[in-house]
Order: structure tokens, then C-alpha cells, then sequence
């Protein structure tokens, strides 16, 4: 059974002592996780270490970062490498996200770059994918989701592409309220499962974790995580309140 996961990304939000408050909360809202099950909490950089020892103590809850450098080490002022983040526990790392693509130039090459560092240093990637609005109008999704894959994604080996997990992310969804349907989720995560096997098998396909990420809340995420290829959301705007977010996590 493929693992059912709901990771939280805080973006740049939250001071210290909300963090602190939020996760905490969260802890005491009486999620119950199974062995398949996971929360990843992706916290800005200064707060992973502390985020780490509140979750500790409570399987199931991971901590992520929400970048990480293109390059091993060097003179790259204000940048987070990898063996950074292996040094201090982290868990797991959100990569190519449609804020980083758009906003901070990040290629599908950088976004390769990323996953073989991460990787190396024993760091899960939540590599992130999807379309903006013009290209789903054009009817052109999956061409551009498929050149994503094939770029950022699909040079790893079948061993290594067990520990990625895929964020699927419409652009034209994140954090303006529109939420692709259920019909829309479950095509899209169809076709890259598809792509998938078409690369590495049908096992590894069936294996890989695909999470839909775009306006998740309490009130669709059951519809949304009930369809076949949905294994969970990346959320954002609605992982900063404790209460929606658990019945977020309550829904996988």
C-alpha cells in the first residue's frame, strides 16, 4: 500500500512562537495516523530544528524544507545546501514548487540538480509539477506536465525514485481559491502514474506517492483524496490554521 500524505507548507509565514502554537495544536487536535500515513510539516529555515523536537516523540510526523540549494557548498551567500539540512534531520524537501519556478527562475534543470543533491544526502524530494492557467486553457496540461517529468524528474534510477514523492500543483489553483475538480485531480495524477510506468514499470508507479496541491481545505479534501491516484495534498494558505488542517489530514 502506497503512503497517504499531507504536508503543510508555511511559505514564508509565521513567527517563532506561532509556529511553535500552530504545531502544537496540531498535536493535540487527535489525528490518528496508520503505518501508511504521514503529516509533513514544511517550516521556513530557521524553524526546522525547533519544529523537529516538537514532532518528536509523534510517528508519522515529519519535518521538511521548503528549498534547497542547486550546489554543494561554496560562496552562495543566504543559500541551504543539502548537507545542511541532512545535518540538522530534516526529513524530506519541497522542489520545484510553481512559486519557486515562477518567481526565482528555478529550470527544470536546477530543479534536476536539486533531487540528485538531495537525494545523495539521504533527503526525500516532494518534487512539485503542474501547469499555469494558459497552458490548461490551450488543453496543453499534460505535454507540459510530461516535459516537467521527463526533465526534472525521470534521469533517476528505479531505486532512487522510491524515495520521491510527486506534488501535483495547478498553478492556476494556488492560493486563489479555484481548486481543480476531483475529475481534474484524478486525470492529471492518471497521467503522470501513467508516465511513470511507462518509465519504470507499473510496480514503481503503483508504489509512488502523487499529492494534489492547490486551495486544499477541510471541506473538499475528502472528495479530493478519494479519487484513485490522489494520495494526499500539499497544502499551504489552510496549513497556517490547526483545526482546518487537521481536518485535512483527518480526510486521507
Amino acid at each position: 500500500m502506497r503512503k497517504k500524505i499531507v504536508a503543510a507548507n508555511w511559505k514564508m509565514n509565521l513567527t517563532l512562537a506561532q509556529g511553535e502554537k500552530l504545531v502544537n495544536e496540531l498535536l493535540q487536535s487527535g489525528i490518528q495516523l496508520d503505518a501508511h500515513k504521514e503529516v509533513v510539516i514544511a517550516a521556513p529555515f530557521p524553524y526546522l530544528i525547533i519544529v523537529k523536537e516538537l514532532l518528536k516523540g509523534h510517528p508519522g510526523f515529519y519535518v521538511a524544507a521548503q528549498n534547497v540549494a542547486a550546489e554543494k557548498a561554496g560562496a552562495f551567500t543566504g543559500e541551504v545546501n543539502a548537507e545542511m539540512l541532512h545535518s540538522i534531520h530534516t526529513d524530506f524537501v519541497i522542489i520545484g514548487h510553481s512559486e519557486r519556478r515562477e518567481l526565482f527562475g528555478d529550470s527544470n534543470a536546477i530543479v534536476a540538480k536539486k533531487i540528485d543533491l538531495s537525494l545523495s544526502h539521504g533527503l526525500k524530494p516532494i518534487f512539485c509539477c503542474g501547469e499555469p492557467l494558459e497552458v490548461r486553457k490551450a488543453g496543453t496540461q499534460n505535454a507540459f506536465v510530461a516535459k516537467q517529468l521527463e526533465e526534472g524528474l525521470f534521469h533517476l534510477t528505479v531505486a532512487q525514485l522510491k524515495n520521491v514523492v510527486i506534488a501535483y500543483e495547478p498553478i492556476w489553483a494556488i492560493g486563489t481559491g479555484l481548486t481543480a475538480s476531483s475529475a481534474q485531480a484524478q486525470d492529471m495524477h492518471a497521467f503522470i502514474r501513467s508516465q511513470v510506468a511507462s518509465k519504470y514499470g507499473a510496480a514503481a508507479a503503483n508504489n509512488l506517492s502523487i499529492l494534489y496541491g492547490g486551495s486544499v481545505k477541510a471541506a473538499n479534501a475528502a472528495e479530493l483524496f478519494a479519487c484513485e491516484d490522489v494520495d494526499g495534498g500539499l497544502v499551504g494558505g489552510a496549513s497556517l490554521v490547526a483545526a482546518e488542517f487537521a481536518g485535512i489530514v483527518k480526510s486521507i
